[in-house]
């Protein structure tokens, strides 16, 4: 994560992800109303039990029926209190959710965008979990202690108003004490903020080292490195455990410190409420009714403590969400992309220079011509660039200096879409996706029916082999193709980057 995502506050990247989906935010002050609505309702209960007690519990004889229809007045207010709070969450959590798959798609996409030299220098499980762990922690706190925080905000601020109302005295030493906590909640915050931020990368780093052990089984058993890679993994969860261990210790801390100062104010509102009596309008009615305001007061806040330690790895993940989105994109297209002409293309490099970070040139002042229709070999010794050229070829990376032109045009100006339709590209090692052969020879031709599909095998002269797999093309290759063999991978690879037909053809280690 860069310093400036990890510097930026909890507020400006909630406001980064609203901008990025504004449909979490949309109409929110329906919720609002809804929510203030609701627990305005549910005050009046407090408000009904003073009264009854004071007027109708108070003399010698007990005014039955009065009681009767306080008693249904609290009831009512408990219903429509309920019903107008549930509405409201329901829609907070529906906006939520909607929103939040956006996001996903969001970060998802963005990540498609970036150059493939990013992909394979950040670690993959730092990826994974943006789009996974560190959503769906965000999600979880939005759908629970996001509605926590509007509900029980809401209750705070209306029973400190009703309190006012009844006592303002002994409103204001309530007052007073929920700002002490307050602001030493906001000192806690930077602590949890921090260590929350550490579980974030903990957890990456985890899945980082747990997916490179599965991926690298083969070489793991081949060299016997069973020990030294359980050591890896071992010591990747250890540090995951003690970065969650200490952020869920000052968690429960916090929690205690909420049980005690609940007590506390609880007791200072009987001792002073006593002191002052019904001499100074202080009656039992009225105390009972302030220390049911107490108690609506001091669950949310109780309730706050565990929301900010859930809203802190919330925090945490979001600020990577951020940063993600944020990252730039090392190879846009074109502001005004332009398509390529029409039949078989040329190649030029002009003294094109290519470095990879911290290294020395692997390409350094290569010009070079191809005339459209030619068949050409690049040959040369292990690490001499050849695969880097290839994928300059194909703006799977952008050269440092110097221009590639495809039939005279920039190749910085053609547009992505025109370039995949015309130039494809057959890496070393060709990578098979879940599902059968035709479904991957189809992401060379979308549309490609089984016909076609089996056409293009019989133009490169494999239909031999094709006709010998269980069931055809739609025999299932496996995940990541482990169902074939590596040659047998490179042979769809192969069938996929033909069938669409393209007129420019770029092999890499094309008789591996």
């Amino acid at each position: 994560m860069t310093t400036a995502a990890a510097d930026l506050s909890t507020p400006a990247a909630i406001r980064r992800a609203i901008a990025e989906v504004p449909v979490i935010a949309r109409r929110l002050w329906v919720v609002l109303v809804l929510n203030l609505g609701g627990t305005g309702v549910q005050i009046l209960v407090p408000v009904i039990v003073q009264q009854t007690l004071d007027k109708h519990l108070s003399g010698d004889r007990v005014d039955i029926g009065s009681v009767a229809v306080s008693v249904g007045l609290g009831l009512v207010a408990v219903v429509v209190g309920g019903v107008m709070t549930r509405t409201g969450l329901v829609r907070l959590v529906r906006q939520s959710s909607t929103g939040l798959s956006q996001l996903r798609v969001s970060v998802f996409s963005h990540l498609l965008r970036r150059s493939v030299l990013h992909v394979q220098t950040e670690r993959r499980g730092a990826l994974v979990s943006r789009v996974t762990s560190d959503l769906t922690t965000l999600q979880d706190f939005i759908e629970w202690g996001g509605v926590m925080f509007l509900v029980n905000g809401t209750q705070v601020v209306v029973a400190l108003v009703v309190m006012g109302v009844y006592e303002w005295r002994l409103a204001v030493i309530v007052a007073i004490g929920v700002m002490i906590y307050a602001f030493s909640l906001m000192w806690f915050q930077k602590i949890l903020r921090r260590r929350y931020d550490r579980v974030r990368e903990r957890v990456a780093d985890s899945l980082a080292v747990m997916g490179e052990a599965i991926n690298a089984l083969p070489e793991v058993r081949a060299h016997g490195a069973q020990a030294v890679t359980m050591t890896k993994v071992d010591n990747a969860l250890e540090q995951r455990f003690r970065a969650q261990f200490r952020a869920a210790h000052f968690g429960n801390v916090l929690f205690a410190t909420a049980e005690l100062f609940a007590a506390g104010l609880t007791a200072l509102v009987i001792t002073v409420g006593l002191l002052m009596g019904p001499e100074q309008g202080v009656t039992a009615g009225v105390l009972l009714a302030f220390l049911f305001l107490v108690n609506l007061l001091i669950a949310p806040v109780q309730d706050l403590v565990e929301i900010l330690d859930f809203a802190q790895s919330a925090a945490s993940g979001l600020r990577r969400i951020v940063d993600t989105l944020d990252a730039p994109v090392e190879i846009p297209e074109a502001a005004e992309p332009v398509d390529l002409p029409g039949g078989a293309l040329s190649v030029e490099f002009e003294s094109v220079g290519f470095a990879y970070p911290s290294g020395p040139e692997v390409i350094s002042g290569v010009s070079v011509s191809v005339e459209p229709g030619r068949r050409v070999a690049v040959v040369g010794e292990t690490g001499s660039g050849k695969t880097t050229f290839a994928k300059l070829l194909v703006r799977l990376l952008d050269p440092m200096r110097g221009v590639i032109r495809i039939d005279g045009v920039d190749l910085r100006r053609v547009g992505n879409a025109s370039l995949r339709s015309r130039v494809a590209f057959v890496p070393q090692e060709g990578f098979l996706f879940t599902g059968t052969v035709a479904d991957n020879v189809r992401y060379g031709l979308p549309d490609a029916s089984d016909g076609q599909v089996e056409t293009a095998f019989v133009e490169l002269e494999l239909d031999d082999w094709m006709r010998e797999l269980p069931n055809g093309v739609h025999t299932p290759v496996g995940e990541r193709g482990a169902g074939v063999s590596a040659g047998e991978r490179q042979l769809v690879a192969l069938v996929r980057a033909w069938i669409s037909s393209p007129d420019l053809l770029v092999l890499d280690e094309a008789t591996s």
